[in-house]
């Protein structure tokens, strides 16, 4: 557990951008029902937050030592945080539909030409990776070298993993559900039973 991934463990508490539902659990689009659902889409709205989130990302990538020429978002969601690190850093932004246009160019890459560059994709929640997944294979349709995914957090499930193993595209994550509980567990901001019930629930995927 780094000192990066306990930050944001925090920060996404602190602000309810994480929320335990276990009574009234979720459906994701994977099909996989959810006691936790993380809504990263509201980060914006609270820029204190949104700041160290940023600041993470620009930690994790010296950390990481990693090269690349162009931050792509994934729509929608990634979007925002793609474009806030790229004026960050002074980089080209570009974002990836998860879907072509019926009109037009009909193209999912946008904003920009990443044939031949060397493109870091942002995620803001990766579940199962077949969406980020997605978003790779469109950018390398177009030429481009995707050196890694990068996201806000992961629920660690190994199907994500293998996913991004078998296509040769590391996959970094500010945070995970396993540090998010035990954050959780360490400043008392969830009840002890809902903490071991969302652990059980992911044991149980995972089994």
């Amino acid at each position: 557990m780094t000192e990066i991934a306990q930050q944001v463990a925090h920060v996404l508490l602190n602000t309810q951008i994480i929320g335990f539902t276990p009574h009234a659990p979720i459906t994701f689009k994977s099909g996989i029902v959810s006691p936790v659902y993380v809504d990263n889409r509201r980060l914006p709205y609270q820029p204190d937050a949104w700041h160290q989130i940023i600041a993470a990302f620009q930690q994790t990538i010296d950390a990481h030592l990693l090269d690349f020429d162009v931050i792509a978002g994934m729509e929608v969601a990634g979007i925002p945080h793609s474009a806030a690190l790229a004026y960050a850093m002074h980089r080209p932004s570009v974002f990836v539909r998860k879907q072509p246009k019926d009109h037009g160019t009909k193209k999912r890459v946008e904003g920009g030409e990443v044939n031949g560059l060397r493109v870091l994709l942002i995620e803001d929640t990766v579940t199962t990776g077949g969406s980020s997944l997605s978003g790779v294979t469109a950018l390398q349709n177009e030429g481009a070298q995707v050196i890694a995914c990068l996201a806000i957090f992961s629920y660690g499930f190994a199907q994500a993993a293998n996913a991004f193993a078998e296509a040769g595209v590391p996959l970094i994550t500010l945070t995970s559900l396993e540090v998010v509980l035990e954050s959780a567990r360490q400043h008392h901001s969830l009840a002890a039973d809902a903490i071991d019930a969302v652990a059980e629930w992911h044991r149980s995927l995972e089994g």
